[in-house]
């Protein structure tokens, strides 16, 4: 999904309140406000592709699957997301309905308007959660996934996978075939090519 920043420096307070009346999601960092633009098939298809996976893999656990409707709150970096996937197993998250706060896996769909955010402030931003294993960044154009896994000694590795590998999520012990994991999501156009 693209951003357009939007200049309303506020409170995160103030964007919560402002947030609520608003006909489209925001993301919210450090006082700044970005609407969020709609995603295209792809986006959405993978995203989903994800979601069913994992909710099928953790169902009759006390984890919970979340889709692009529901915000992460990253209090360390005053900032307020819509993953586009997010898995939590906290009994704190499971208490609160809007708002969700110590995911263990967050995976962003890539974008070419979002991509260069993504692997950078958001992923700057979603380190400081403490709660956090994993960070995924899925390509639907290369069909690669990039899972970020945090190492016991509270280093980020990156463990790339190309398109006919699938992918293998650790910290929900969980490996999703290729043939799942791209289901109806359409190969990308060449480079410089209209989509």
């Amino acid at each position: 999904m693209g951003h357009a920043a939007v200049k309303l420096p506020m409170t995160a307070e103030e964007f919560l309140a402002w947030d609520e009346s608003q006909p489209i999601r925001h993301e919210f960092l450090r006082g700044e406000v970005y609407a969020m633009a709609g995603g295209e098939d792809r986006h959405a298809t993978l995203a989903l592709n994800f979601a069913m996976a994992l909710r099928g893999h953790l169902q009759g656990s006390p984890c919970r699957t979340y889709i692009n409707d529901v915000k992460l709150r990253v209090a360390p970096a005053d900032a307020y997301f819509y993953p586009d996937v997010m898995v939590t197993c906290s009994a704190v998250d499971a208490a609160h309905r809007l708002i969700k706060s110590e995911p263990l896996l967050v995976i962003e769909v890539l974008s070419p308007g979002t991509a260069g955010y993504d692997r950078g402030d958001k992923f700057a931003a979603y380190r400081m959660l403490a709660s956090l294993r994993e960070y995924v960044l899925a390509d639907p154009r290369s069909r690669r996934c990039d899972v970020h896994r945090r190492g016991d000694d509270g280093l980020w590795i990156l463990h790339p996978f190309d398109a006919a590998e699938g992918v293998h999520l650790a910290s929900v012990e969980l490996s999703i075939d290729a043939e799942t994991l791209w289901a109806e999501v359409e190969p990308g156009a060449a480079p410089g090519a209209m989509i």
